[in-house]
């Protein structure tokens, strides 16, 4: 069985990826934000790592699920950060509301699946 360090390394990445290319794709066409090549790094270090990771490593049940909700929440996340910083582009009342429900439905799942492995073990 796999560890359970390794299936948060996996959501970890999914977040950075998700962070990191919505702050590539505002560091690269938004007026607003001002550049930097960080984002860019990020996003191909956390994609090749993941990339890595499906090769090397077996998916258990439900993680794809996981890793796409923590893809999402890491560009909502950066979302309304950005539009906190910078309220001319926009309101951020509907990404932090999507992003407390996504970490609420995350937080359910992660729970239901470590009482479901503890109860797999003898």
């Amino acid at each position: 069985m796999e560890k359970p360090g390794r299936e948060n390394g996996t959501l970890l990445l999914a977040l950075i990826a998700g962070l990191s290319i919505n702050g590539s794709f505002a560091a690269l066409f938004s007026s607003v934000v001002p550049f930097s090549i960080f984002p860019l790094i990020a996003l191909v270090l956390a994609v090749y790592c993941l990339h890595q990771r499906y090769l090397n490593r077996v998916m258990p049940d439900g993680m794809p699920k996981l890793a796409a909700a923590c893809f999402v929440l890491g560009l909502l996340i950066y979302s309304a950060i950005v539009r906190a910083e910078y309220p001319q582009i926009g309101s951020n009342f509907l990404p932090s509301i999507l992003c407390v429900v996504l970490v609420l439905w995350i937080g359910i799942k992660l729970k239901a699946r470590k009482t479901l492995g503890g109860q797999s073990q003898p």
